[in-house]
């Protein structure tokens, strides 16, 4: 990175400071939880983004295409709508759909700071790397942490549009993620513009082929949980003993991902002198995945404090794109 690059950038690492008890005490509780859980964030070490980028380009998982297209259609009346400056992306990841976003900003000569905001900070420091080269003048201050806690490291500024992408508001429980939102619109100042993407409730046997691709990325992915478990925690597992499931659960309209265990099995984590003795046929559940329709996203968002501007959606209701307003 040289040095022009580096002084164009700019990265908050909290994760490194929250208490290591703090994730214990969750894995713990979860554990020892009916059904039993898994945190989501622990997906997200560095092979874990490789993993969904690769789900990203699997041909059963039509979330990325549909909303990547959304964007594409939309970028230039969203741009023009929220009059931003400054653009902040919860959960960025690769930032592969952000660039669109990007660069109607960079055509409509408003684009001057892009805030990253992911729990992986390789993947942090590699999109803001990748990002300052493109595009010039481009200042970024991206923040590695966990959004749920670390939201308070969001830098100030001016005018800007906050997003998030990629249905991820529909992986925490509805009490939880109203709660999220609501700390969302708290950092951000009157007149700030907010842009929600959420998955459509739909054909359920669609629904649940892509969360089971046949190439088996998405297994993999589940299955990394429990490295980042050994590597974070010490856990003694093996991930070879466990099977992948997603299924549709229709009274929460939601995918819920789980791991099966695939024998009788002990689950040992001596740093949290815990001991989780499994049954063949036993699940831990890893994540949710909720499905929305207008009336559901809409009242979200007025709960949380904001007002919708504009409803974006495909031709097939897949996918919709919520434009929203702090008043």
């Amino acid at each position: 990175m040289d040095s022009k690059t580096e002084a164009s950038i700019t990265i908050d690492v909290p994760i490194t400071r929250e208490d290591p008890d703090t994730l214990g005490n969750i894995v713990k509780a979860g554990l020892l939880a009916n059904p039993r859980t898994l945190p989501s964030k622990l997906f997200y070490d560095e092979r874990g983004s490789t993993l969904f980028e690769q789900i990203c380009e699997l041909p059963e998982y039509y979330q990325t295409r549909t909303e990547h297209q959304l964007l594409v259609t939309w970028a230039d009346e969203i741009v023009a709508l929220s009059g931003a400056e400054e653009l902040v992306e919860l959960g960025s990841g690769a930032a592969t759909k952000t660039r669109v976003l990007l660069d109607a900003m960079a055509q409509a000569e408003q684009l001057r700071y892009f805030v990253p905001f992911d729990v992986d900070e390789t993947i942090v420091r590699r999109v803001s790397e990748e990002l300052v080269n493109e595009y010039p003048g481009l200042q970024i201050h991206g923040v590695a942490g966990d959004f749920l806690v670390h939201l308070e490291h969001i830098p100030e500024g001016g005018q800007r549009l906050v997003v998030i992408l990629g249905g991820t508001i529909g992986n925490l429980p509805a009490i939880a993620a109203e709660d999220f939102l609501t700390s969302v619109n708290t950092e951000m100042a009157s007149g700030d513009f907010f842009l929600l993407g959420v998955q459509l409730i739909t054909n359920p046997e669609r629904l649940e082929a892509a969360y089971n691709d046949q190439k088996g990325i998405t297994a993999k992915f589940n299955k990394n949980i429990l490295r980042v478990l050994q590597t974070q925690l010490g856990a003694q597992c093996n991930p070879d003993n466990f099977d992948h499931v997603a299924r549709y659960n229709p009274d929460a309209h939601r995918i819920e991902m789980w791991l099966r265990s695939a024998q009788d099995q002990t689950i040992n984590i001596p740093s949290l002198d815990l001991s989780v003795p499994l049954k063949k046929g036993e699940e831990i559940r890893t994540e949710l995945s909720a499905k929305f329709d207008r009336p559901l996203a809409e009242n979200l968002l007025i709960t949380s404090g904001f007002e919708l501007v504009k409803w974006y959606t495909d031709s097939e209701q897949l996918i919709s794109l919520a434009l929203a307003r702090k008043p």
